[in-house]
């Protein structure tokens, strides 16, 4: 008997996951893009030091043993047909293949900065790019990073950390950073950035001209809107969270009106049958924060359900951002939870119990050494 076929577009963080939960009950095809998992995930920690950022955050797809079951495609989903159940993808020898699907998953992400580029790219091209980012700030007299969500504070944090006699500046429009986290995290983390000799500087808003190129580390100075004069740097890190959905191959009514796919409450995509979306790409709510809330398991779970005419489970969001803003710290991992509490993984604990029992045994089922 031949097993349904169910392709994931997109093996970032969220396409990844619920491709490893369905490969065991479908045939899976995934496509990617890039060449291995190159995580959307802690900013500061790929700028900074970025050797110990690729140890955790980019993997070969190869080494997760759930994906061993799962055909993988390099390539750019380029169209869709609801109509015929298929996609097309635009490969990196210039051709294309057509690929069938019986479930289709959209999970495309987003476009934020030069970090999370949907561009078809090489294993060579991403260690580039990767490299010059951090080479560029490490030459750099002082920084100016622009922003502020958990990408800018991560980035400050981090950077401070690694280079603590270069001048580190935050700027953000607001009167405190982390405006959809709880007040108390921000309470926290600027105490730790200014222990750090990090500037912060509220209430300033950059100004972004028409056609500006946020997809690259700037040297010009900073203008702001709110009135403050110019902030000249040796580098400018933006990360003001202007993100843009990578759906550009799928049918506009299947978007809302900022391009990010609409689905309803069980993550199937309105108007497309057949069809489910997850992570940054899906609309399910204000923080689109089903990437963040494990949504791969319900998802793969309802994949399996609609398969076998059964009814699907309901996606429930979070309503304020929670987990880790700073990533790994030299005293452990803090959390913090959706009221701003935190807690802390220690130190001795990361390496030992929290990444290779709880991450990538647990979450990921199993990632071969290097």
């Amino acid at each position: 008997m031949t097993r349904p076929r169910v392709v994931v577009a997109g093996l970032g963080d969220s396409g990844l996951l619920t491709a490893r939960h369905l490969s065991r009950y479908v045939d899976v095809v995934g496509i990617s893009s890039k060449p291995a998992l190159v995580s959307g995930q802690e900013l500061g920690m790929r700028l900074a030091t970025p050797e110990a950022w690729a140890r955790e955050y980019l993997v070969g797809f190869e080494r997760y043993r759930k994906l061993d079951a799962v055909r993988r495609v390099h390539g750019t989903v380029t169209g869709l047909s609801t109509a015929d159940r298929q996609v097309t993808v635009a490969l990196a020898d210039g051709s294309t293949q057509v690929e069938p699907y019986d479930v289709l998953v959209i999970s495309t992400g987003v476009t934020n900065g030069f970090w999370r580029r949907p561009d078809l790219q090489s294993a060579e091209q991403v260690d580039d790019a990767i490299t010059g980012a951090h080479r560029q700030l490490a030459d750099a007299d002082a920084i100016n990073v622009i922003g502020g969500g958990a990408a800018a504070v991560s980035a400050a944090a981090h950077l401070a950390l690694a280079w603590p006699d270069k001048p580190i500046a935050l700027y953000f429009p607001g009167e405190r950073a982390l405006p959809q986290h709880h007040g108390r995290a921000w309470s926290t983390v600027a105490h730790l950035l200014e222990d750090r000799g990090v500037a912060l500087h509220p209430g300033h808003r950059a100004v972004v001209p028409d056609g500006f190129d946020l997809d690259r580390i700037t040297t010009e100075p900073v203008a702001f809107s709110t009135g403050q004069p110019d902030a000249p740097a040796g580098a400018t890190v933006w990360a003001i969270g202007r993100v843009a959905p990578n759906t550009s191959w799928l049918p506009p009514d299947l978007l809302d009106q900022q391009g990010f796919v609409r689905v309803a409450p069980d993550l199937s995509v309105i108007g497309a049958p057949d069809v489910f979306a997850i992570g940054d790409v899906a609309a399910t709510d204000p923080l689109r924060g089903s990437a963040r809330n494990r949504a791969d398991r319900l998802l793969a779970r309802n994949v399996r359900r609609h398969l076998a005419g059964r009814p699907l489970d309901t996606y429930r969001p979070a309503r304020r951002r929670w987990g880790s803003v700073l990533g790994f710290q030299p005293d452990g991992l803090r959390v913090f939870t959706p009221t701003g509490r935190s807690f802390r993984f220690p130190a001795w604990s990361i390496q030992t119990v929290l990444q290779p029992w709880i991450v990538r045994r647990g979450i990921y089922g199993g990632v071969r050494r290097r």
